[in-house]
């Protein structure tokens, strides 16, 4: 017999799954949470199986060297990231989308749509952000003609920011701003129709309030990246938290330190 209110915590389900794209189960047992239902997250994931709205399990791609991420963000502001992401109008036109990151907070600075996206329009984006927010230290590109451009890079070093370009066919080394484009392409891109640059760059905006203010983070504590900026805590969600990345890696700390401590067994001595 299923428990009262389940059907009814399903359709809730089905609704955060609606506008989550690619969520699972924590982040819908967050979003619970903070809408005031302490609910305990195996319940949510048991309804969460049950409405059928499991994902797929990714598989993990094999590289052969494995490289960490240079200059690694240790504050807020450290490190920016910025991408490009294509999409087309109802009409078929193009449309070019730069976006903006802090690698620390995971908050997305900026979505600038236009047709196209030389140089001077990213300069733009990039002093309007500038004298808001301040200076970032570093500013990690790929290797678009935009970002390598003479121009843009003398720019940044006059005015104190160090830039960075990931290497040829290295996606890792710009994983924040693969993962944030991601999740802009899930949630709103293809959830969307844009009939023109005005139209996108409205629900695009939209998109990326709800995205720092009310989508809960897992690599954050469950936590929007403007709460985490700000140092905001939430105890109910500390209390009943799941298992998250930061735990899995945490536990997997500990088991790598077991391994390399030294052995204190006794030499076995026969009489």
């Amino acid at each position: 017999m299923a428990r009262e209110g389940d059907e009814r915590l399903k359709a809730d389900l089905r609704v955060i799954a609606g506008e989550y794209p690619g969520a699972g189960y924590r982040t819908a047992w967050a979003l619970l949470w903070r809408e005031g239902l302490p609910i305990n997250h195996k319940r949510v994931q048991r309804l969460w199986k049950e409405a059928g709205l499991t994902q797929p399990r990714k598989r993990k791609r094999r590289r052969r060297t494995v490289e960490g991420v240079p200059v690694k963000a240790t504050h807020a502001d450290h490190v920016w990231t910025d991408d490009f992401i294509h999409d087309r109008t109802v009409g078929g036109g193009a449309l070019r989308m730069l976006t903006v990151e802090d690698e620390y907070t995971r908050e997305g600075l900026a979505v600038e749509v236009g047709s196209s996206m030389p140089a001077g329009q990213v300069k733009a984006v990039l002093a309007d952000l500038f004298e808001g927010r301040g200076l970032p230290g570093y500013l990690r590109s790929d290797n678009g003609p935009e970002f390598i451009a003479h121009e843009l890079t003398e720019w940044l070093t006059e005015r104190g920011v160090q830039t960075h370009h990931i290497a040829p066919g290295s996606p890792w080394q710009n994983a924040y701003g693969e993962s944030g484009g991601a999740a802009l392409r899930r949630e709103c891109l293809n959830q969307e129709l844009f009939h023109g640059v005005l139209d996108a760059k409205v629900k695009t905006g939209l998109w990326r309030q709800r995205y720092n203010r009310q989508r809960p983070h897992s690599a954050l504590g469950y936590r929007t990246p403007e709460e985490f900026r700000e140092g905001v805590r939430i105890p109910l969600l500390e209390r009943g938290q799941p298992s998250t990345y930061h735990r899995r890696q945490e536990n997997g700390r500990k088991r790598r330190n077991r391994a390399n401590e030294p052995s204190l067994s006794l030499p076995l001595v026969r009489s």
